[in-house]
């Protein structure tokens, strides 16, 4: 008997440590009861500054177990160790997921993938599905000069396609820091004249550490909804620099993609992890994957975004990332 104890343990043991190396490199929150039930969404992280690793998976429990929504998170993985390296800029497993999600979030730049990871999300953009795009987004491809890729185009500096895939899709490109990165925090302000928007809905107050960015190859059927101000110092209370003007900080358009089909996008320039502490900021976003797919009668007077678990971001920077993580530790 103790024999047989010792085997059922060590059989334990062994299987527990395979179903960790064999551990999805991605994390799924399915989704509870609520108006998203039975939507799939896909969060896509690839950024080495704005801790995309940790505020996406907030932002995906509190779309599926507030709202409703299945949501898949996928991560930049090293592929020595299994963990997420924001630093690595050509591997996001998992991208094929987006054949059959109903909405893509991105929060993700300078990437240069494998051709058969880009192409699940060229052929995304083009297919008439919604997109929401965060932060350093509008610089999503950055390939190198030599590349022979055919989605080498989509570099946010492309000559063959101005802005890239950020100014073809997201109707915007990174042109560089408006506001003085670490040194001048972002304060958004309402555009009156969208004021009854439905994305709105619930939101006054939006502030960030992050600095404002300039934005160019701007596509002419876009709505700001959100203004961004250049604030002096890193508090929200902090006075404005009125002498940097304002900048479009949260914006919407239509995208008409290759079939024909047309897709509602919302991108905004703020959106690092100390960001989405601002409740009015995540409350945006989950209104605007309410409104991306089309249902925007079902945002409530004052969407709940209340953190699903503790949620203590890590400040903005390159390195600064927890080294050693890996997906799974993040799904709880």
């Amino acid at each position: 008997m103790k024999r047989f104890k010792s085997i059922l343990a060590i059989s334990i043991v062994v299987l527990s440590v395979s179903l960790k190396l064999h551990a999805n490199p991605w994390v799924t929150y399915e989704g509870q009861d609520g108006p998203g039930k039975g939507k799939q969404v896909v969060l896509m992280g690839g950024d080495w500054e704005y801790r995309c690793e940790e505020c996406l998976p907030m932002l995906g429990k509190i779309l599926a177990y507030r709202h409703g929504f299945t949501c898949t998170v996928l991560f930049p993985i090293n592929p020595t160790d299994g963990t997420i390296d924001p630093d690595v800029k050509n591997n996001i497993p998992g991208l094929e997921k987006l054949q059959n999600a109903d909405l893509l979030i991105l929060l993700a730049m300078m990437l240069e993938l494998p051709d058969e990871q880009t192409r699940h999300i060229i052929e995304y953009s083009h297919a008439g599905k919604p997109i929401v795009a965060i932060r350093c987004s509008t610089l999503l491809f950055r390939y190198g000069n030599e590349s022979q890729s055919p989605y080498a185009k989509y570099t946010h500096t492309s000559k063959d396609l101005p802005g890239g895939f950020s100014g073809q899709v997201l109707g915007g490109a990174f042109a560089g820091h408006h506001g003085k990165h670490k040194k001048e925090s972002t304060r958004g302000l309402m555009n009156g004249l969208n004021r009854n928007h439905r994305i709105l809905q619930g939101v006054k107050d939006i502030w960030g550490p992050t600095d404002v960015y300039a934005i160019d190859h701007w596509a002419p059927n876009n709505q700001v909804l959100v203004w961004g101000q250049v604030l002096q110092g890193m508090k929200p209370n902090d006075p404005p620099n009125l002498d940097k003007c304002l900048m479009p900080l949260v914006w919407i358009r239509d995208l008409t993609g290759a079939p024909g089909k047309t897709a509602r996008v919302l991108t905004t320039t703020i959106g690092s992890s100390v960001d989405f502490e601002c409740e009015d900021l995540r409350r945006l976003l989950v209104n605007g994957v309410y409104w991306g797919l089309g249902m925007e009668q079902k945002i409530p007077p004052k969407t709940d975004v209340t953190y699903v678990g503790p949620y203590e971001p890590s400040f903005f920077g390159r390195h600064l990332f927890r080294k050693g993580m890996k997906p799974e530790d993040y799904q709880n």
